[in-house]
């Protein structure tokens, strides 16, 4: 076996009784609500920052009760079911969504798993449970979740759910291909998929540090994943009215919008997980605290770093604007897959060459080289490239006439068509009043023309 592979010791789980089990997994539910609350209220009164307005300041002190109050409000109106719709799929589409949510949360490690804490009298690990193969049980339970999405647009037998539900699904597709990319490096180093033994091999430096392009590639497809802004094309409310949830209302639509917060904690919590030390100290803390890695701290330190991911979040919410659809699917397929591919192979060159033995030195060296032969070969190619294209070229072709109603509706231009000359609005003194009715004209008359151009156009 090699040296730089994990020793998995899972030994420590599954050994809690019946009751503490249950308790642990009431203390992860309990987590997900309260910081799903926390963040609806940050995230209003971020934005009302950012955009100088006031934000939230009635339900409780300073607004802090502003989403509580907007369960309640989904709660207690009036639920209504689409005469059209696929009833049975209608009603479980949301329970679909939000269940797979509260589930990843089980492998997820609050504290270490050598330092056991007391509940109760009994000792026991601050995670519900772990697995050897436990990043892969996230991987398949968030990708059940988007069922939900896609049933909700689907069985509500109206068109911009419809929509917005394919958008989805095009979505989970091209953003979890480089997601899983960017898990695999982490494996690839951790030589683990355990949750806990990837915390633990990230002692010395977190995997942030070592592996920054996978947490980059993770960054953007976690958002593409949730849905959220600049990614939330299923729901865009511009074209789409409302995405897959236009037809739903009450607890239903609250399961939705639960759902999509609750993955925002769940996709923090992995990202703090596989690449920024998990529930371990900052560096400053670390060093000069021994034990600030003990006790109840760790939970205090993997709470601090998920705020921050969530407050990443509402940060894009609040800067960029929504993406087109096409400028989605191009930064899948063209941007994130080759090059989640590509670092996956170097990592793995990395790795096999420390394996066997190689000194850092010549791995640097190897790697650089090789970087250094792609940018020449692929300058050479755009070279040759554009060369065969200036001589294929055709001669420029005069601009097709542009029909603004084509079809009999208003389109835009197509490419190669100019839009017309937009005319400019002409002096006061040359401009004419056609007179309702009739075909005189006057110059510098009111707006409905003067009398003697009313009884001529009577007459």
């Amino acid at each position: 076996m090699s040296p730089y592979l994990a020793a998995e010791d899972l030994s420590m789980f599954g050994r809690d009784p019946w009751w503490l089990v249950v308790v642990k997994a009431v203390f992860c539910f309990a987590f997900l609500m309260v910081t799903v609350l926390i963040s609806i209220v940050m995230e209003r009164k971020v934005v009302a920052w950012m955009q100088l307005r006031v934000g939230p300041n009635r339900h409780g002190p300073w607004g802090m009760l502003q989403s509580l109050a907007d369960g309640v409000k989904l709660m207690l109106k009036e639920d209504i079911v689409v005469r059209r719709a696929d009833k049975v799929v209608y009603v479980l589409a949301p329970i679909v969504a939000a269940v797979p949510a509260f589930m990843a949360i089980a492998v997820i490690p609050f504290g270490p798993a050598g330092n056991e804490i007391s509940v109760f009298g009994q000792r026991t690990t601050m995670q519900l449970t772990d697995l050897p193969i436990a990043m892969l049980y996230i991987l398949a339970v968030a990708s059940v979740g988007i069922y939900g999405i896609v049933l909700a647009g689907w069985s509500s037998g109206s068109t911009y759910p419809l929509l917005g539900g394919l958008r989805s699904c095009a979505q989970m597709i091209s953003y979890e291909i480089a997601m899983g990319a960017a898990f695999a490096s982490v494996f690839l180093y951790s030589g683990s998929m355990s949750t806990s033994t990837i915390v633990e091999q990230q002692t010395d430096r977190w995997y942030v540090l070592l592996l920054p392009v996978s947490f980059l590639l993770y960054i953007v497809t976690m958002v593409g994943e949730t849905n959220r802004a600049p990614f939330d094309m299923p729901e865009s409310e511009g074209d789409l009215v409302g995405g897959f949830n236009t037809e739903y209302s009450s607890i239903k639509f609250a399961m939705f919008m639960l759902a999509e917060y609750i993955n925002m904690v769940t996709v923090s919590a992995v990202a703090t997980t596989l690449f920024l030390g998990g529930w371990r100290a900052p560096w400053p803390v670390s060093t000069f605290w021994e034990g600030a890695n003990h006790g109840w701290w760790p939970l205090l330190w993997f709470t601090a770093k998920v705020v921050l991911l969530l407050f990443f979040f509402v940060w894009l919410r609040g800067t960029l604007p929504r993406v087109r659809y096409d400028q989605l699917m191009k930064l899948g397929w063209k941007v994130l897959i080759p090059v989640s591919l590509v670092w996956l192979m170097l990592v793995a060159s990395i790795r096999a060459l420390r394996n066997e033995g190689y000194d850092f030195a010549d791995i640097a060296f190897y790697v650089a080289a090789a970087v250094l032969a792609l940018l020449l070969l692929s300058f050479v190619a755009d070279m040759f490239r554009d060369r065969a294209g200036r001589a294929e070229r055709p001669a420029e072709q005069p601009p097709t006439a542009f029909d603004p109603m084509a079809g009999g509706f208003p389109v835009p231009p197509l490419p190669g068509q100019e839009l017309p000359p937009v005319p400019r609005r002409r002096p006061r003194r040359d401009r004419e009043l056609i007179v309702s009715g009739g075909t005189d004209t006057h110059r510098d008359g009111p707006l409905g023309g003067s009398a003697e151009g009313k009884e001529a156009s009577d007459g």
